[in-house]
């Protein structure tokens, strides 16, 4: 029967899974919503298994389409006790409470088993475990049984039975039509137990693709999730490619309208969006008797008399107050007070910790201690960290030192408990080596050809330098299985893998963070993430605290502490000396091997040229070897003005304030912004989102909008079309890696520190280097050069005299030596260095076998210390 296109039934698709049902989905969130919405599809709803990592995306893009509603709901294949199969089913979310629940469940699932996987069974929906109690029966989720085809009648009914008593009045058998043989068996089978059950039948498509031409990529997937080349893949394969989003012609010529019908009356129970999210902050951050404004005042004002000892600058105090205001009408004092929590424990156990990034644009922040960049150093932009247009919280990040940094994400875990804390996800989307790899494999080709590929291959540029790679290779590029390899390669590039957890952004709740986001195991022990990663966080509002380590932290807080021993004084950063002519002498000759952020041979070469004498030439230092500014062409025309070899101009005098501590030349991501707000006609929020779209464009490509919006607004103001193309490239270098002011002024201050500390204390310098490895771009032997080219005794490793960690010896003279130590030694344990220690104090060793025998040494610990000559002094 054919239907004229004004009559076809609406329908919305409920069971459809994303490319982030990992190697089973063949199409993106958005690809997916933008399909549906042009079929006339009155719903979709976005059913990952055992997930919702996708369902952000998807919610991005349709709120695009208001005509399409989307659902949120999850697929999931039940087990019984023994493991084995027991029915699979999808549940859909009706409001928040039914979102919260189908999120607890998801976090159930994954944390009972290893990463990657999960187990629920029926008894964790009809009596689950009394943590869990409140998940009985699912309150406000809808449930939908989907049989798979050629089931058996008697399991069928076994099935439907179970669900009709769990989810009374809430619940629907499947009818999933593929054009595979047995449709029509499969349908009886359906409609018959459907009726005997009381239960309606639904139309659903089993989707994994947007299109039916993404089936080669389909098949790729399955090949790659199993682990056999396609050929061999037999009946694991899909038939055919009806798992796409089909016409709704199509649908209404194999479905009866009563099925279709059951798909719109389960849309509209479905009420539940996204949007309705609403993040709530801890609150065991505020004492009693105080609310969250009157402590964030409190706490502020006292730290700004702390760093201003002889009294608050009157610009500090009104930048504070009106800092204070916005804080407080956008209600996020528990945020800023729970990174001031954090903060404040590193700081009670002696761990060094620095906020950078956006955070340094906020006076609340230094005034906190929670960044140490003071606001006169710079124009520092506060609607980069906090903006009335983006309602989101801003984005806080500090560095703790890399080799404590577990202590306190303990802290947090300890103080919030598991179930309210958790690291955010990364997503890892495949790239070109590792698609290459896993296309080629699937496709049969020969390993040692994908091998060769794969490493040829540097980066993606498209199918034709690909091509060269392939004739390099010996494979004819024009060949079909080579044109096939191509073209599954580049679709399949970005497409994501898995999760892998966040280096340290933490997401923080009032309640409990599970009914918000699912919940599963990091690969790591004792870390736990969330599904969604950060760019999905920003969607949707929600507070995260990057938690980040730092080597260079470690080194210096070392440091410090043995020239506090040294000097028989508290030394600490503060007491390291400003502007120092002697440090800066050693960093204009380009001596800063082993120092932060300028020892790389591209910072070298141009810490001459720069010849930076204070510290706002450090923070352009640190910025401009930086794609940004290389793109943009500015770093010459800089180099040129800061020498007195041109002159320094502005394209119009309305712009001088964003660019004249630059000398005219923008440098910084700040200015970027500042030129938009000042050239272009940008609020502040429209500014920012430019700096978003920057950070995002690989993923989201609306960077071209943004610089389109630029480009007019300059040309409206009359500006000139060689400085409007510079600002152009600029921002696409910004895209490639964007550095923002507030953050090289961060790590100015580290790189200062950790300059002053080599130039004043070079042994020291060496010392806490060596223990704090791994870290920078030079290995622990290019350090000891280094340290012997500046006249440094480095001592060797020996048993009689080493520690753990390399050591501090008396020379006589001003500079100590260095004694290196165990640590060293590759492949010694440090169990075995501290019984060489406790042994020590008995006396010294009279030979091998009596430092063997008082140390409890293995022939393994004993041929390691001989290989690195740390036995010679017996």
């Amino acid at each position: 029967m054919q239907f004229p296109r004004s009559t076809l039934p609406l329908y919305a698709e409920l069971h459809c899974a994303t490319n982030f049902s990992f190697l089973r989905g063949a199409s993106h969130p958005g690809e997916l919503v933008q399909r549906a919405a042009r079929l006339g599809y009155a719903a979709l709803a976005i059913t990952d298994e055992c997930s919702v990592a996708g369902v952000v995306r998807a919610y991005e893009e349709a709120q695009k389409h208001p005509d399409l509603q989307l659902i949120v709901g999850s697929w999931f294949r039940l087990v019984d006790a023994d493991a084995k199969p027991a029915l699979s089913l999808i549940l859909l979310a009706q409001d928040r409470d039914g979102y919260s629940n189908l999120s607890e469940l998801i976090t159930l699932g994954r944390t009972r088993s290893e990463k990657g996987t999960y187990v629920l069974m029926p008894a964790d929906i009809t009596a689950p475990p009394p943590s869990h109690a409140h998940l009985r029966r699912m309150p406000g989720c809808l449930a939908v049984l989907t049989p798979h085809h050629g089931i058996d009648i008697d399991t069928l009914r076994r099935q439907a039975r179970w669900i009709a008593a769990a989810f009374h009045g809430r619940a629907w058998i499947a009818l999933t039509l593929l054009h595979r043989a047995g449709d029509e068996e499969h349908r009886a089978v359906v409609e018959q137990v459907a009726q005997e059950c009381g239960l309606p039948v639904v139309a659903t498509g089993d989707v994994c693709m947007h299109v039916r031409s993404r089936k080669p990529l389909q098949d790729t997937l399955t090949a790659i999730r199993i682990g056999k080349p396609i050929a061999e893949c037999g009946y694991e394969l899909a038939p055919n490619a009806e798992q796409h989003l089909r016409s709704r012609l199509r649908l209404a010529n194999l479905y009866s309208r009563e099925a279709l019908a059951q798909t719109i009356a389960i849309a509209q129970r479905c009420d539940f969006s996204l949007g309705e999210l609403r993040y709530e902050y801890p609150d065991e951050v505020v004492p009693p008797g105080e609310t969250a404004a009157s402590y964030l005042r409190k706490e502020a004002f006292a730290g700004a008399r702390r760093r201003y000892p002889a009294g608050v600058p009157a610009t500090v105090v009104e930048r504070l107050k009106v800092e204070l205001k916005l804080i407080g009408e956008m209600r996020y004092e528990h945020y800023f007070l729970t990174v001031h929590d954090i903060v404040r424990f590193a700081r009670s156990e002696g761990i060094l910790c620095q906020g950078r990034g956006s955070a340094a644009n906020s006076v609340v922040c230094y005034c906190l201690g929670i960044t140490e960049v003071s606001p006169e150093l710079g124009i520092l932009l506060f609607e980069r960290f906090i903006s009335k247009e983006r309602n989101e919280p801003p984005d806080i990040d500090v560095d703790f030192e890399h080799q404590r940094r577990e202590q306190v994400i303990q802290y947090i875990y300890a103080k919030y408990g598991r179930m309210r804390a958790a690291l955010t996800a990364v997503v890892i989307s495949y790239q070109p080596r590792s698609v290459l790899r896993d296309v080629g494999k699937a496709l049969g080709v020969d390993l040692g050809i994908v091998d060769q590929v794969a490493k040829a291959h540097r980066w993606w540029d498209g199918k034709t330098s690909l091509a060269e790679r392939f004739a390099e290779c010996g494979m004819d590029p024009e060949s079909p299985l080579a044109q096939l390899w191509a073209q599954l390669a580049e679709t399949l590039l970005q497409f994501p893998r898995h999760l892998s957890q966040h280096p340290g952004g933490f997401v923080i709740s009032r309640g409990k963070l599970s009914r918000m986001v699912p919940i599963e195991k990091a690969a790591m022990e004792g870390r736990s993430v969330v599904q969604w990663d950060k760019d999905d966080l920003d969607t949707l509002g929600l507070l995260k605290v990057d938690i980040l380590a730092l080597g260079m932290l470690s080194m210096i807080r070392r440091a410090l502490g043995m020239i506090g021993d040294l000097r028989g004084r508290t030394f600490a950063m503060q007491d390291i000396p400003k502007e120092d002519p002697a440090t800066y002498a050693m960093i204009r000759r380009a001596d800063t091997t082993g120092v932060f952020q300028i020892e790389s041979r591209a910072q070298m070469s141009m810490l001459p040229r720069m010849q930076p004498r204070e510290f706002y030439d450090l923070v352009i230092q640190v910025a401009i070897v930086r794609p940004g500014p290389i793109q943009g062409g500015m770093v010459h025309p800089y180099l040129k003005r800061r020498q007195g070899l041109e002159p320094i101009t502005y394209p119009k005098d309305d712009i001088r304030p964003a660019l004249e501590r630059t000398c005219g030349v923008p440098i910084f991501q700040e200015q970027v912004m500042q030129i938009a707000m000042i050239a272009a006609d940008f609020t502040a929020g429209q500014a920012d989102q430019l700096r978003r779209a920057m950070a995002a464009w690989r993923r989201k490509g609306e960077m071209w909008r943004f610089q389109t919006l630029l480009r007019e607004g300059m040309e409206r103001n009359k500006y000139d079309d060689a400085f409007i193309t510079s600002i152009s490239q600029q921002i696409e270098g910004f895209a490639e890696y964007g550095f923002p002011e507030s953050h090289a002024a961060s790590f100015a201050l580290l790189a200062y520190a950790s300059s002053w500390i080599k130039c004043h204390e070079p042994a020291i310098f060496l010392a806490a280097l060596l223990n704090s490895q791994p870290m920078g771009f030079y290995s622990p032997s290019q350090l000891v050069q280094d340290a012997q080219r500046h006249r440094i005794d480095v001592r060797p490793v020996a048993v009689e005299a080493s520690g753990w960690e390399a050591t501090l010896e008396p020379t006589g003279r001003r500079q100590p030596a260095v004694r290196l130590g165990m640590n060293m030694v590759r492949g010694f344990p440090a169990e075995a260095a501290e019984r060489i220690e406790k042994a020590r104090f008995d006396g010294p060793f009279a030979d091998v076998p009596d430092l063997a025998r008082r140390a409890a040494l293995t022939r393994a610990d004993l041929e390691a210390l001989a290989h690195a000559n740390a036995l010679a002094g017996l």
